[in-house]
Order: structure tokens, then C-alpha cells, then sequence
């Protein structure tokens, strides 16, 4: 079953002065087939909100479509006001919590980070594959080669670093997975998250086809 599921991926996520910043590569894997080069793993889910994904493909595409309905209804119930991320985290960690636990013949794995901008400023959090919640300072790396991403984070990370920064931060972070996890690669997408929205600030597909 595990060759049949497409999965595998490093997500990165940081805390800026200015707003968050998102970050993903484009591979998605089923056992050792590349299945996809092209997979869009950072989603945007409100005006001001957007998540990385990483874990099983069909569980990541139902969560999204379902969170930005949710969001949606929420924000009609508020009458207009936008969800604040504290809340659309709760709504993310309860489904995950629910789906885990639920019997199936394929286990929904799928683990977020979420990053968001309300009135209280900018926030990012990890969603845990467990339905944990915990809301991050600083940086956080999920996904088969988060481990790779996150020495380049401690190395290179700093408070209160720019977006320009932090965008320069992300790539690289995401470009160690590539040198070494076979299940990251084919591109590296980067998103922020400010006052003003959710932008794609970077987005750049990596070939590996050698040409005679």
C-alpha cells in the first residue's frame, strides 16, 4: 500500500518581522516513483492565511478544501470579520485529531504549518499529523526532509530578520533537502503572508534532465 500512496516532502515555515513566510519543495512520491513533479504544497485557505502540506497527498487536498470552507462559513457567521489564525489552528488540529483516530485501511498522516496575519499581527503554527497545535516563535520544518531544513534554520535563522531575509533563508533551507532527501526535489515555491495578503514571492522549478 505505503508504493501506491504519494507522500514525501520538506515544508518550512518563519517568523518575520514583517509578516510569515512559507516555503515548499514540489515532489510527490509514491515508495521510490517520483509521482508528481508539480504538486503545489503551500495553499492558500483565507485573505490572509495559507498552509504548507506534508504527508498523504489525498488526505493534505480534503483538508484544504475542507478548512477553507470552514473558514469561509466562520467568517459569514462573524459577519464579515475575518477568522483569527488562533482559530483557524483549532479548526485544522480538530480535524487532524478526529481523522487519525478514525478506522481506516489507509491512515490519514498529514501534518501543517500555518501561517496567518488578524489583528493581533502574524502568527505561525504546526499542526501535528496527531492533531497537536503548537504555535512557533521562531521557525518551524516538517516532512521526510525537515531534518536537513532545519540545520540550515538554526545556522541561519535570527529574530526580527526581513522578508527579503527570510525569503533567502527559506530557499535555502528547502534547497539542503533537495542535496539530500530523495523524496524533496523538482522545484521550491515560497509564500508570504503579511498585512497585505498572501503573495507568492518565489517559485522555481529544478530540472534535472541532463541534455546532450
Amino acid at each position: 500500500m505505503e508504493d501506491k500512496i504519494k507522500h514525501g516532502t520538506t515544508t518550512v515555515g518563519l517568523v518575520c518581522k514583517d509578516g510569515i513566510i512559507l516555503a515548499a519543495d514540489r515532489r510527490a512520491t509514491a515508495g521510490h516513483l517520483i509521482a508528481n513533479k508539480k504538486t503545489e504544497k503551500v495553499q492558500q485557505i483565507a485573505d490572509y492565511m495559507a498552509i504548507t502540506t506534508a504527508g498523504l497527498v489525498s488526505d493534505a487536498q480534503l483538508f484544504t478544501r475542507v478548512i477553507r470552507a470552514q473558514l469561509a462559513l466562520l467568517k459569514i457567521r462573524k459577519n464579515g470579520r475575518e477568522p483569527t489564525v488562533e482559530e483557524a489552528a483549532n479548526l485544522l488540529s480538530s480535524m487532524s485529531y478526529t481523522n487519525i483516530r478514525r478506522p481506516s485501511m489507509v491512515p490519514g498522516i498529514v501534518g501543517f504549518l500555518l501561517g496567518g496575519h488578524d489583528k493581533k499581527g502574524h502568527h505561525l503554527y504546526e499542526i501535528g499529523v496527531d492533531g497537536s497545535a503548537e504555535k512557533a516563535d521562531d521557525y518551524r520544518a516538517d516532512g521526510s526532509g525537515s531534518v536537513f531544513a532545519l540545520g540550515v534554520l538554526e545556522a541561519l535563522y535570527v529574530p526580527d530578520m526581513t522578508l527579503d531575509e527570510g525569503v533567502k533563508v527559506a530557499v535555502r533551507a528547502i534547497s539542503a533537502a533537495l542535496q539530500r532527501d530523495i523524496y524533496t526535489g523538482n522545484g521550491i515555491d515560497v509564500v508570504a503572508i503579511t498585512a497585505s495578503g498572501v503573495n507568492k514571492v518565489f517559485s522555481k522549478e529544478v530540472n534535472a534532465v541532463l541534455k546532450a
